[in-house]
């Protein structure tokens, strides 16, 4: 069976150019027709997808998740699916759909066809695939500068979680869910839509990215060190049963501050607090693993 595909490819991401020729001879071989586009901005992802949107059957994109943020908006206005290659550094997307970094099993992974409607997470009016958070973790974002990815992989946030872990300082909330106002002092708040964040820690033990909610976690520690003995549990998303870590969830979620602080979605600081997060369920159609049905 035959598809139009436009593929996408970072080519600035950690393994785009070295992957691209292989991902295009096995691609091809699964019987794609691709039209390939490559832009320097990532920014011009959705400017790209709407001008061919009708000449294609679906979206293939090659990069991380901070490429894959980019287009998000031009895959919800097309309505699109979407067809992942992992060629980023922390690939949490990927991770949280089941496909693996061989570029060649992602590759057979887009050629079963098989389409899963997944939500979205929307803050502040921007989609966002697996977390938007506000403090350690945009701390951390400021200083993973693409050449720590490139020359560490995903080696670069665990040395860069410790530097910020050390000057962590606590900062003051007010998060508004289900109706009820929780008052926090807190070093880190993130909201969930999917699972895997920041190189492969969970966001809760239970969260997928189709159960039409939203995760949010509050590190509510006194002392940096408390962090350390956290971070074992927070890959398995089992950190929100400590008690130092408030746990909640809920399909629409405010967080206020006193002054506004920068936000982090996928791995890009794109919005301020005070800040009104959502869930839009079954948003898009991506193409996953074939056990995974819709």
């Amino acid at each position: 069976m035959s598809s139009r595909a436009l593929l996408l490819v970072n080519r600035h991401a950690r393994q785009g150019e070295k992957g691209i020729s292989e991902a295009i001879e096995n691609l091809k071989t699964l019987g794609f027709d691709l039209i390939e586009e490559s832009t320097e901005d990532p920014k011009h992802l959705t400017e790209v997808i709407l001008r061919y949107q009708h000449q294609v059957d679906l979206v293939i994109i090659g990069g991380g998740d901070g490429t894959l943020n980019a287009a998000v908006d031009g895959l919800v206005k097309t309505q699109l699916p979407l067809g992942i290659l992992p060629l980023g550094t922390a690939n949490d997307l990927a991770r949280t759909l089941g496909i693996p970094n061989s570029l060649n099993e992602a590759c057979k992974i887009i050629g079963y066809r098989n389409s899963h409607r997944i939500d979205l997470g929307w803050v502040n009016g921007k989609h966002f695939f697996n977390v938007a958070s506000l403090g350690l973790s945009v701390k951390i974002t400021q200083r993973l500068t693409k050449e720590v990815k490139r020359r560490w992989g995903i080696f670069a946030y665990a040395a860069t979680a410790l530097q910020v872990i050390l000057k962590a300082r606590p900062f003051t909330a007010e998060i508004l869910i289900n109706g009820e106002s929780v008052h926090v002092k807190t070093v880190q708040i993130a909201v969930g839509n999917g699972r895997y964040y920041g190189g492969g820690m969970a966001v809760a033990d239970d969260a997928t990215i189709d159960d039409q909610r939203l995760d949010l976690y509050s590190l509510e520690i006194k002392n940096w060190w408390e962090i350390l003995l956290l971070l074992p549990a927070m890959q398995r998303g089992r950190h929100i049963h400590w008690k130092s870590v408030r746990s909640l969830q809920g399909q629409e979620i405010e967080v206020r501050t006193r002054k506004p602080r920068p936000i982090n979605t996928d791995g890009e600081i794109t919005t301020y607090t005070p800040a009104h997060f959502r869930v839009i369920p079954k948003a898009i159609a991506v193409l996953v693993p074939p056990e995974i049905r819709s």
